[in-house]
């Protein structure tokens, strides 16, 4: 069963898909922040930043190219 808390529409928002104005929708779902158009259903997630921290740690840098 999931669990929708707390929906909140995020004024001046378009949707990246449909580019509809003032349909994104915020809500708590299972205790992860999702955001969905209520006109086409498009979905965003935004990851967790023990994720995020996870997968930069383990990132390497090769090389850098700086332009002259």
């Amino acid at each position: 069963m999931t669990v929708r808390k707390k929906k909140r529409f995020i004024a001046g928002a378009s949707c990246p898909k449909c580019h509809a104005l003032d349909t994104m929708m915020l809500f708590l779902e299972n205790n992860v922040e999702k955001v969905e158009c209520v006109s086409c259903g498009h979905q965003m997630v935004q990851p967790d930043q023990q994720v995020t921290k996870a997968s930069r740690a383990s990132e390497q840098v090769i090389g850098v190219f700086k332009p002259e």
